[in-house]
């Protein structure tokens, strides 16, 4: 009986599903909606979540729907929710939780590094911690150094944990939907800037969390992309640009103002990376320009550079840029000025085709 179920569930899931358009917001719901129907050991909380739906409504209508069981409010304590879903993961139930703000993971930051990532290679595979923790990241809304940072290096540095960072809402909703069903404890990264969209690069407001621009177009029911595999965002000869989140399009907006046939590489995920990907185009380009938002010193980009003239350096033939944040606190007042925008790119991509 029990196989017939499975056979049946199966063949459901695996029909085409018809496509709508999405925000980043709608694609991400959408992803929890699926896993909350298709499996019952899927449990979603955090802070205002629930009746609220989310700072940014995410999350808006899932406790209508599962009920306060399945979706529900926390405390303000980012360890008590970290830590309870650790627990959940080795009970044999799949948590996605939510920090209201990346820049408020630090009180959990123990429980991430010392508890969920380690707890697999502690426990010699008798636990595993398949949490995921969903984190609005970045600027763009005027939120000040409290709402704004972009901690992406911090957890790649972490053995054991898988750091994400979509930059549309297609690959938002599939990678989610990887990432509940992975068995790694997994950081899942949202640019705010591209909640809502549209982004053309030179988007200079404050995103509005309640608009309903669309974005994209979004399976309606369940599909999956692979995680560890970046994407060609767009193809080009001249130079590769290695870029993840906001910057995928930041980027694309210096390459149409400057002319340079950029081939743009959307990491998608950040750790782990896929290096097969990065290391054909820029063998292929002989060029690699870096791009996040972060601040420079000890960035992710550091890294990249790093493998970058590791597996290409014979085939390099200028430098390795970096266009990056400060190496400043987070400028309230002057956050469009910190961001990478698409003149800085687009010099940094005039100095490598010149050097």
């Amino acid at each position: 009986m029990e196989e017939v179920m499975d056979k049946a569930m199966d063949q459901k899931t695996s029909q085409k599903t018809k496509p709508m358009t999405m925000t980043m917001i709608q694609a991400l719901r959408s992803a929890m909606d699926v896993m909350l129907e298709r499996d019952n050991n899927v449990v979603v909380f955090g802070q205002d979540v629930g009746y609220f739906g989310g700072v940014f409504r995410c999350t808006e209508g899932l406790q209508q729907k599962y009920g306060t069981s399945r979706v529900f409010d926390t405390p303000i304590s980012e360890g008590g929710i970290v830590g309870v879903a650790i627990g959940m993961g080795a009970y044999g139930l799949r948590p996605v939780v939510e920090i209201q703000f990346a820049d408020y993971f630090y009180p959990a930051c123990d429980q991430i590094v010392s508890e969920a990532a380690r707890l697999r290679y502690r426990s010699a595979g008798q636990f595993i911690a398949p949490l995921t923790i969903r984190m609005p990241c970045g600027g763009g809304i005027y939120g000040g150094q409290t709402h704004s940072q972009s901690p992406e290096a911090m957890f790649t540095h972490v053995c054991g944990l898988r750091t994400v960072m979509p930059s549309n809402p297609y690959d938002a909703k599939g990678l989610l939907i990887s990432c509940i069903e992975n068995d790694d404890p997994v950081i899942f990264l949202e640019p705010k800037r591209l909640y809502n969209g549209p982004f053309d690069g030179h988007h200079d407001k404050p995103v509005v969390p309640w608009s309903k621009h669309p974005l994209g177009e979004v399976p309606e029911g369940y599909y999956t992309v692979p995680l560890d595999s970046a994407s060609i965002f767009r193809a080009g000869s001249d130079l590769t640009v290695l870029a993840y989140g906001t910057m995928v399009f930041v980027s694309e907006a210096a390459a149409k103002e400057s002319g340079v046939d950029a081939e743009i590489i959307d990491l998608r995920s950040i750790w782990p990376l896929d290096l097969a990907t990065i290391v054909a185009s820029v063998k292929k380009t002989g060029r690699c320009v870096i791009v996040h938002e972060a601040t420079h010193t000890s960035g992710f980009g550091a890294e990249l550079s790093a493998l970058v003239q590791e597996h290409c350096f014979y085939h390099l033939e200028a430098p390795i840029e970096r266009v990056t944040g400060w190496d400043t606190p987070y400028p309230h007042a002057q956050e469009w000025a910190y961001f990478p925008g698409p003149g800085r790119i687009a010099a940094a991509f005039k100095r490598t085709m010149e050097a």
